[in-house]
């Protein structure tokens, strides 16, 4: 059975994570990366630097011990020659002395000569070490240098992503901003304006509509005034013509009278100079002959 404590605890550790990552910084977050990447890249190099380092130490190793057995070999060499030497002069201490120091030599040389074997195995594989410790510090430079882009990427993404977050908030705040009543707004008062504008219009085609029609009423009336008053001059001249012809008439009646009645004054008897004057003054009555006009435009005559 699971501990409670234990998973109440990792539950704990958990959830403080997942708040801290998610109210953390990014830029904190990215600088952090960065020096991990860093720190994990001069690890790298340094484990390189140190397996090189024992390649060379056991180069420098192998080359002291390559010299030590030269000498070794040289004074063995020697320590024989000298010891069969005192061997031909008859000197057996010393001969027995030098061969001592020969074996002692040999040994050494021997030991030298081991060393040498475990040593070059060991440059060996210090040789190879070395070389996939170089290639593994090239291939954490590369990975560092291609971190450090996407670093400068997410850098450049952060400041982006406050600019728009900056952006968003200023319209939120924009949207949340609510004109004042008190105010006009100019759409109330471009639509009053052209209200007022239209109405004068209506006004202005109204007054123009009437006033032509008193124009025309006017042209009218003076056009009927007109010809009222030619058809007065018209009637005026036909009545003078009518009074003078009516002169005329009377006037040759009247001398044809007196000259019949000159005549023959005793012919005539009362009842014949009657009958002729009744006709002259018939034909001189007022109203013979003139036209009378019964209505406007119309001519009769009586």
């Amino acid at each position: 059975m699971a501990n409670p404590f234990s998973k109440g605890w990792k539950y704990l550790m958990q959830s403080l994570d997942m708040k801290i990552d998610e109210n953390a910084d990014p830029k904190v977050q990215i600088q952090q990366a960065t020096e991990a990447a860093r720190k994990q890249h001069q690890q790298i190099t340094d484990s390189a630097a140190k397996i090189i380092g024992n390649r060379n130490q056991l180069e420098m190793q192998l080359d002291r011990l390559v010299k030590d057995r030269e000498a070794l070999e040289s004074n063995t060499r020697t320590a024989i020659s000298q010891a069969d030497a005192a061997t031909s002069a008859g000197d057996t201490a010393k001969a027995t002395e030098l061969a001592n120091t020969a074996e002692i030599f040999a040994t050494q040389l021997v030991t030298v000569e081991q060393q040498i074997e475990q040593t070059k195995q060991l440059h060996t594989q210090a040789v190879q070490a070395a070389e996939q410790a170089r290639h593994q510090q090239e291939q954490s430079a590369t990975r560092l240098q291609e971190q450090l882009a996407q670093i400068d990427q997410l850098r450049a993404q952060v400041d982006q992503a406050k600019m728009q977050e900056a952006s968003s908030q200023a319209m939120q705040s924009m949207q949340g901003i609510q004109a004042d009543d008190s105010v006009p707004t100019l759409d109330g008062v471009r639509a009053r304006i052209e209200a007022r504008y239209a109405n004068a219009l209506g006004a202005q085609e109204l007054f123009e509509n009437s006033a032509a029609s008193r124009m025309a009423e006017i042209e009218q009336s003076g056009r009927d005034s007109a010809a009222a008053s030619r058809l007065e001059q018209i009637r005026a001249e036909m009545a003078g013509t009518a009074e003078s012809a009516a002169s005329g008439r009377s006037a040759v009646t009247g001398g044809e009278t007196r000259a019949a009645v000159e005549a023959a004054p005793e012919a005539t008897g009362p009842g014949v100079v009657d009958t002729e004057a009744e006709d002259a003054a018939g034909e001189d009555a007022p109203g013979a002959d003139t036209p009378v006009t019964d209505a406007p435009g119309e001519k009769t005559t009586r």
